[in-house]
């Protein structure tokens, strides 16, 4: 038992040098139970000693654990280019240094300079966006989630919106169409058959209390063969024959053309919104290459009244994301797409990607990988099934194995047909020396 009066006092250890730059708020809970532990060891007879010194050195290190951040930079070695998981799209660093002006700063968020009172958030992007799309009027909300809500809510609440079998799709983490149209107090009508759906068939399905006729982009998958839609343009010319409202909820839209023939299976914001839709929403975190936003756009009125309704301070962006996207959009208007890392990745070409595998593999070691050709996806729910050519660095061994050490050190790649790949499709030429540097480590 004499041991036990030997245990440090915790005001003498936190009076240790190692320990002076800690915050003695949460320093000393710390303390408190590192010496409780080994109080109890002492007692069951575990220990018979006590290191002062390796007891400093561990509290340190479990202060520093707490401080560490939960949100850390990846390499993203996978091939899919918007990959949920690991934030979708990213920004260029040009972008983060033309907005880091106003975030370090009071800006006119909500100020009229020009009046002199209080002034409207949404002005500063929309009107970039108006440009850019040609539409009359846009909102600005947390993610496209939100914007289906929020106009389900404003012009469907207690009335019908009538949508495809085909399209009551589910997303990422159990997010159901189906089950937030019902949180906006929307009635679903289901029309047509899981692969079939007419236009003839939303013709017959309203009623007096139908309000939307919406669309929804199949997200994550896709219906091939024996299959048949109703169009946007068509659903948009009956809405205006029946006076009430379309809606399409696009989940991705881009800008521009894209590679590897993506195009032909859907088409651009401009080619969509040339056809005058009432109401559409996108996310700005997918294609655009932007920040997560739920973009609408459409009819001044009908924004207007979005604008009006009370859930709209609760889904609202901060100025992070209006300044952040108001510099994406920017990029566009001013042809700067190399800006956009999301289209910068999926435009490069396999001749390109062959380069950077080469000369890749002459630094991590010829013999420790090989160069692979295979096929990547875009991700985020957007461009469901269409694969894209991508070149890989095969890295040779146990490819669960390899996986988990790669992962551990912040690169995250991928298992095909047992072996474990390192895709070049979605890799930041930023991100090359901190592949390299891992290979090396984990590979020697």
């Amino acid at each position: 038992m004499n041991t036990l009066r030997n245990l440090p006092k915790i005001d003498k250890l936190l009076a240790h040098e190692k320990l002076q730059d800690c915050n003695p708020l949460h320093v000393k809970p710390i303390a408190q139970k590192a010496v409780e532990e080994l109080r109890k060891k002492l007692q069951k007879s575990q220990i018979d000693s006590i290191d002062e010194e390796a007891l400093v050195d561990q509290i340190k290190a479990q202060y520093e654990s707490l401080l560490a951040p939960s949100l850390v930079p990846l390499v993203n070695a996978t091939g899919v280019i918007v990959h949920t998981n690991l934030g979708r799209s990213c920004l260029s660093p040009v972008i983060l240094e033309r907005a880091k002006e106003c975030l370090g700063n009071y800006t006119n968020l909500e100020y009229a300079l020009q009046k002199g009172h209080r002034g409207e958030r949404y002005a500063h992007v929309s009107r970039h966006l108006r440009t850019l799309l040609g539409v009359e009027d846009v909102l600005v909300v947390n993610n496209n989630a939100a914007a289906v809500f929020l106009v389900l809510n404003t012009f469907a609440f207690n009335k019908e919106s009538i949508v495809s079998r085909g399209e009551l799709v589910e997303i990422g983490g159990s997010f159901r169409i189906p089950d937030v149209m019902a949180r906006s107090g929307s009635k679903l009508i289901e029309v047509g058959t899981t692969n079939k759906t007419r236009i003839s068939d939303y013709e017959r399905a309203i009623t007096q209390e139908t309000a939307v006729l919406m669309k929804v982009h199949r997200s994550n998958f896709s219906i091939e063969g024996f299959s048949e839609e109703a169009s946007m343009q068509e659903i948009s010319k009956l809405a205006k024959e029946k006076n009430i409202i379309d809606y399409y909820d696009l989940g991705s839209g881009y800008i521009g053309k894209l590679p590897y023939g993506l195009s032909h299976y859907e088409p651009s914001l401009h080619e969509i919104l040339k056809h005058n839709p009432t109401l559409v929403s996108f996310s700005g975190d997918k294609l655009l290459g932007g920040v997560q936003a739920g973009i609408i756009v459409g009819k001044k009125s009908l924004i207007q009244k979005l604008k009006k309704n009370q859930l709209l301070r609760m889904l609202r962006v901060d100025k992070l994301t209006l300044a952040l996207l108001e510099e994406s959009v920017k990029a566009y208007l001013n042809n700067e797409i190399e800006l956009i890392p999301t289209l910068y990745l999926l435009n490069r070409d396999t001749t390109t990607l062959e380069k950077i595998a080469k000369r890749l593999r002459r630094k991590i070691g010829i013999k420790k990988c090989d160069i692979l050709y295979s096929s990547a996806y875009v991700g985020g729910g957007t461009m469901p099934n269409r694969p894209i050519p991508t070149v890989a660095l095969h890295v040779k061994g146990d490819a669960k194995i390899l996986e988990q050490k790669f992962r551990a050190l912040g690169v995250i790649g991928r298992i095909e047909s047992e072996k474990f790949l390192l895709d070049l499709r979605a890799l930041l030429p930023e991100s090359e020396a901190k592949l390299i540097k891992v290979s090396k480590e984990v590979l020697g």
